[in-house]
């Protein structure tokens, strides 16, 4: 194999598993967000969540969840959702909270569109390495190598991150929205904004 071909073998073998980590974390997320069976029922429980909403059963806090969901990943075209609440038929989220979710999809998507796009480049590097016997062997090798290293490092941030982050959750919560967001819809009261009383806790962190 040419000093070239090794090169760039190399490099493509800690391209793939940068990658696939972020794939293998943003997997992480969906699989909680949509995969987990009674996921939000539990965390609804668990934080008592009906008690700040007036007068709303957990059957109609769930299709609402459902809704909302299915918004994220561009199943549904807007957040116009209507529920009963307070013996009223009305509608869940104000403009506010329509506006904000709607920057909130944007990343939501592209976070799924970076997985597909990683996928792709896995498959690339593949078949690429699949015809040459000695790029194949270079690949089975450097990928394996390469994920053990790329993920103690990604995980060595994230451990600092929590480590910095826990001293102020608050700050570095206003810190991640500005970084985000170009805007104030975030910054939501729990007294008038249904939002910040449906997401669960652990998705902030």
């Amino acid at each position: 194999m040419t000093k070239t071909a090794k090169t760039i073998t190399y490099a493509a073998g800690i391209f793939t598993a940068f990658w696939l980590i972020i794939a293998f974390l943003i997997t992480s997320v969906e699989a909680i967000a949509y995969w987990t069976p009674g996921y939000y029922e539990k965390e609804y429980t668990k934080y008592q969540v009906l008690n700040d909403l007036p007068e709303m059963t957990m059957d109609d806090l769930l299709d609402v969840t459902d809704e909302m969901m299915a918004f994220l990943r561009g199943k549904r075209e807007n957040l116009h959702v209507y529920t009963t609440m307070g013996g009223e038929y009305r509608e869940f989220f104000n403009d506010r909270e329509i506006a904000h979710m709607e920057d909130v999809r944007g990343l939501f998507i592209g976070g799924l569109w970076l997985r597909r796009i990683t996928l792709c480049f896995a498959a690339l590097a593949y078949f690429w390495g699949h015809k040459s016997s000695e790029r194949t062997a270079a690949l089975k090798r450097l990928i394996p190598k390469s994920l053990c290293i790329v993920t103690g490092a990604v995980f060595a941030v994230a451990l600092a991150l929590i480590g910095i982050i826990s001293t102020d959750f608050s700050k570095y919560f206003i810190v991640f929205h500005k970084i985000f967001f170009n805007n104030d819809l975030w910054v939501l009261d729990p007294r008038t904004d249904m939002l910040i009383n449906i997401v669960p806790e652990g998705f902030f962190f």
